[in-house]
């Protein structure tokens, strides 16, 4: 199908945030807005939400990819992915404004673009929000950063002949040798996360309440080689607040065995956005 892209400016809370939309000739009722992780801009690594944004409008999907605030072209005080919430409200907001056919939308994100995700929905509770599309989320916390190291790095290098001759000729700086010893401690301490501000709950444990109550399709994408998806994986079978949350019913989970954290190469992009139309066509319609 074809499609045409534009500069949307748009407001909120005062300031002036600026997207582009990828629109359709005859666009579906379901649009998409990207929720970009940061701190980066609405074309992304490689230009990831440029191309993503376009196969989804070759696809008969409008798309909004926008700047924050503070962030890109975008005016205001940059802020991380807890304080977006506004932001995507008027994304939101402007992607029905230039399209009033559109009727709902799914909320695709990356890393912590897929948190804030979760944490708007868990914040609204948004009705026009069909479904999320959620690629390696973030839920980093001291302790699953721990955890994953010692998981997926210092448990195979201690399997390393090299490692040992290097531990044993003392050709291991003591650094990451105290690095190692303090990893372990940390991954079991049984801390997961701090309380988040203003008396919140932590922000993991927001996502999962949202991930839980929700009751909206969640297609849940996860990269072979990158350490943010293995500590999501990680930190799920371990916190009492996501428990059973992967095998709900609405929940669908494709693993991109040998993609890294972006889906860098034309492949791994490829095979996201085939994925993402699969789930969309099915369950957005």
């Amino acid at each position: 199908m074809n499609y045409t892209e534009e500069t949307a400016l748009f407001a909120c809370e005062g300031d002036k945030l600026l997207g582009i939309l990828a629109k359709p000739d005859i666009a579906l009722e379901t649009g998409v807005v990207v929720i970009v992780g940061g701190p980066q801009y609405r074309v992304g690594s490689h230009r990831q939400f440029v191309l993503l944004s376009r196969a989804l409008a070759a696809a008969g999907y409008a798309v909004l990819r926008f700047d924050y605030r503070g962030m890109g072209d975008s005016d205001g005080a940059q802020r991380n992915f807890e304080a977006v919430s506004a932001d995507i409200a008027a994304a939101i907001d402007a992607l029905q404004q230039r399209l009033p056919a559109i009727k709902q939308v799914a909320l695709w994100g990356l890393c912590d673009g897929a948190s804030a995700a979760l944490l708007y929905c868990e914040e609204t509770l948004d009705p026009r929000v069909a479904g999320l599309c959620l690629l390696n989320p973030w839920v980093r916390s001291e302790a699953s950063l721990a955890k994953t190291q010692v998981k997926h790095y210092y448990t195979q290098r201690l399997r390393e002949k090299k490692f040992w001759i290097k531990l044993l000729s003392g050709k291991v700086a003591a650094g990451a040798a105290s690095g190692l010893i303090r990893s372990f401690r940390t991954a079991f301490s049984g801390s997961h996360s701090k309380t988040g501000g203003a008396g919140k709950p932590p922000f993991q444990t927001r996502m999962a309440q949202a991930w839980k109550n929700i009751n909206r399709p969640v297609l849940l994408l996860l990269s072979g080689n990158d350490y943010t998806a293995k500590e999501f994986l990680e930190y799920t079978k371990t916190g009492a607040d996501w428990s059973g949350a992967l095998g709900l019913p609405l929940v669908q989970r494709c693993d991109l065995l040998e993609a890294d954290h972006t889906c860098s190469n034309a492949e791994w992009r490829g095979l996201v956005e085939a994925h993402v139309i699969k789930w969309l066509l099915k369950t957005c319609a």
